[in-house]
């Protein structure tokens, strides 16, 4: 039986082996860290993340033998309240993980700690220009972009086989447009019946970011360049509406698959109930040992350009840490280049890392779909992770889950769903 990402998240792990430690990036500090401290650091994560998290964990200790690092897994769902219940009283962890989408509501309420007094000069350049930009607020670095993820294309080869459909992209720059890929969703409508669909959109719950993927393929943006003015409400945006709308009217995805849906896009894929869903690298290892049919990925359909959703996650320090040098310390080493290739050939995710992403990386399991998920997620521009790791960006997934839920399935005219939009966007970021 095929386990859900919420099982994902709340899972535990195994044991940790030490590895290599490569140079620090970090300045000097203005106090020593071999003075022996503990940082206390809580996380969510896979059985296969959180195993990659002890690993570091252990090579760090390693190279800083008075350093302690004590890791608190929770459960995704107890995450966040955990940590705002722990800021307001006062005892927050010295490090957490924390979402590129979330990051932003906490470094603008002033909740993490500066790292410009600890970050050499250059540091930023080890990271490609979006991932490094995610973790930005009034230009200055509030956490270490640890390792994204991104969404493609799963497909079920023998339903696209039953439906003609005999080949599919196997590079970036032949990814289908959006009317090619309209083209194959409605050959898969007309092969399958009516009790199954052709794909399913991984935009439920917060994951309605993904849905921003469409916004910038059509070139658009959901913020101006002062990251405060709505820019949703112009042809990229009515584009994506109506490209997503007729995933609906034309049964291309099942009618419960909508923003607010409790059930999961991936889920509805290994039921079989689906014959193509946009998923991310994370959900590779649970795939193979669970799925009993062949698949396989490709990339996502583009329009005006390829683009993607900027995913994954940064690492972070709280402002009211007292072990700040070592606290940076840990997010430097988390990200130098052995640490970060572990992490992500381990647990199936995309590194940060410019020259991780240029030389390559293999997963664990089903090494050779690496390279298109890392193709992925070079479409994502800098201009589009900013938007995302925008301070306001909690209240706008709830403007954005609204508005679709009802250009989805409550019958709201894309002109009406844009002007809300922007609306609500401009009300989130006023209040900020």
């Amino acid at each position: 039986m095929a386990v859900t990402r919420r099982q994902f998240l709340g899972s535990a792990s195994a044991l940790a082996v030490p590895l290599m430690v490569s140079g620090c990036g970090f300045a000097p500090s203005s106090s020593k860290s071999t003075n022996a401290s503990t940082l206390s650091f809580t996380t969510w994560g896979t059985d296969s993340e959180l195993a990659g998290f002890r690993t570091a964990i252990a090579a760090f200790e390693k190279a800083e033998p008075a350093a302690k690092v004590s890791l608190n897994a929770v459960p995704y769902e107890q995450m966040f309240s955990n940590i705002d219940a722990q800021i307001q009283a006062g005892n927050p962890p010295d490090i957490f993980r924390v979402p590129y989408y979330t990051f932003g509501s906490y470094a603008g309420r002033g909740q993490l700690l500066d790292l410009t007094p600890h970050v050499g000069a250059g540091f930023g350049q080890r990271f490609t220009p979006a991932a490094w930009q995610a973790v930005q607020n009034g230009d200055k670095p509030y956490g270490v972009p640890h390792h994204t993820d991104t969404s493609v294309i799963y497909y079920n080869k023998a339903a696209l086989t039953a439906a003609g459909i005999t080949s599919v992209p196997s590079r970036l720059d032949q990814a289908w447009s959006w009317a090619e890929f309209e083209a194959v969703a409605q050959k898969l409508r007309g092969a399958l019946p009516s009790s199954k669909f052709p794909f399913a959109y991984n935009w439920q719950g917060n994951g309605v970011t993904r849905w921003l993927s469409l916004l910038f393929e059509a070139d658009g943006r959901f913020l101006a360049e002062d990251l405060r003015t709505p820019a949703i409400n112009s042809a990229a945006g009515t584009a994506a509406v109506d490209f997503s709308k007729s995933f609906f009217a034309r049964k291309f995805v099942p009618p419960n698959s909508s923003v607010k849906s409790t059930t999961y896009a991936a889920d509805i894929w290994y039921a079989q109930t689906s014959a193509m869903v946009f998923g991310g690298a994370f959900q590779v290892p649970d795939a193979t040992k669970n799925l009993k049919f062949d698949w396989g990925v490709t990339y996502s359909p583009r329009d005006v350009r390829a683009a993607g959703d900027f995913g994954g996650n940064a690492l972070v320090a709280t402002a009211g840490t007292k072990k700040p040098d070592l606290a940076a310390k840990f997010l430097d080493f988390m990200t130098q280049a052995d640490a970060m290739r572990t992490f992500c050939a381990g647990a199936s995710l995309l590194p940060t890392r410019a020259d991780l992403v240029s030389s390559g990386l293999d997963f664990a399991v089903r090494p050779e779909l690496s390279p298109v998920f890392i193709g992925q997620a070079s479409t994502v521009r800098a201009t589009d992770s900013g938007q995302v790791a925008s301070p306001s960006m909690s209240k706008i997934i709830t403007v954005l889950k609204d508005q679709l839920e009802q250009a989805f399935v409550g019958g709201q005219s894309t002109a009406a769903t844009l002007t809300h939009m922007a609306s609500g966007i401009a009300a989130a970021t006023a209040s900020k």
